[in-house]
């Protein structure tokens, strides 16, 4: 029998598909092609869609310079401590409100997620009044504090709910073999909600690697800035904007997040959907 031909629709759904996708990572292979021109020739028109002569020279440029590397120093040890700090407190409040029954948990429980209601901006002059106040302005402490505070609703809310999924009936037989509550919480209930504890660690550290507001506003030293700020900081001027150099930091600084997504990609999406369908 002959082959039965397809109707035009089908070929015009994947062609709009192909489009579609084009369109998306246009964006990421313009950073990556910019990273390799130089500035004369990335500015110059018509627009160039393939670097002429490709060098490394913006890498270079900004691997050997103290201040970049200092930027992203920064940026690894506030994601890095907010992820640990995150974790430790979502891990015991989720445990918390999983495994007790007290006065105000329910209102409580409506709290912590509206703190995630609120714009970050609406919250910035007051926090820069409190922090001034504390002497936390150009403190890592100070910086790392705001991001946890921002990811712990979702973080709490998600282990939470991993905890719910864990019968309590272990518990119970932890307490006959000996156990307290911490020993129990250690030893028997957290290698049960390993997807759970990657899935707010990842979280973590994508909302602070990527923080913006609260970096400019806390850290005001050029020796105490983040990523974020200091890309924007250091190639975007009044009167001149260094491209090239830019889309190569933007670049180096994707590496981290894409390695980790790339990793823990399946923990991450486990983690999400495990505890939302199950809690």
């Amino acid at each position: 029998m002959p082959a039965r031909i397809k109707p035009v629709h089908h070929y015009a759904k994947y062609a709009f598909t192909v489009l579609l996708v084009c369109i998306v990572l246009f964006p990421i292979y313009w950073m990556l092609v910019s990273s390799f021109m130089p500035n004369s020739y990335l500015m110059s028109l018509p627009p160039h869609f393939l670097p002429k002569n490709p060098n490394f020279a913006n890498y270079i440029k900004i691997f050997t310079n103290n201040q970049y590397l200092t930027f992203f120093k920064n940026s690894f040890l506030v994601s890095s401590s907010t992820v640990v700090l995150c974790l430790i407190v979502s891990i015991l409040s989720g445990y918390g409100f999983s495994r007790y029954n007290f006065k105000g948990k329910g209102f409580a429980m409506t709290a912590i997620l509206t703190v995630q209601m609120f714009p970050i901006v609406a919250i910035l002059i007051s926090l820069y009044t409190l922090y001034l106040k504390w002497g936390m302005i150009n403190t890592y402490r100070g910086l790392i504090l705001a991001d946890t505070t921002f990811c712990l609703p979702l973080s709490v809310t998600l282990l939470k709910a991993f905890f719910d999924t864990i019968p309590r009936s272990l518990d119970e037989s932890s307490k006959i073999d000996g156990c307290g509550r911490m020993r129990t919480l250690v030893s028997v209930l957290l290698p049960l909600t390993v997807p759970g504890l990657l899935a707010v660690g990842i979280y973590t550290f994508l909302h602070s690697w990527d923080d913006f507001l609260f970096g400019l506003v806390i850290m005001q030293k050029d020796t105490m800035k983040t990523l974020p700020v200091g890309l924007a900081q250091s190639f975007l001027g009044e009167y001149a904007h260094d491209y090239a150099s830019m889309m190569t930091f933007a670049v180096s600084a994707s590496v981290p997040i894409v390695a980790l997504f790339i990793f823990f990609q399946k923990y991450m999406i486990a983690g999400l959907t495990a505890g939302a369908v199950k809690g």
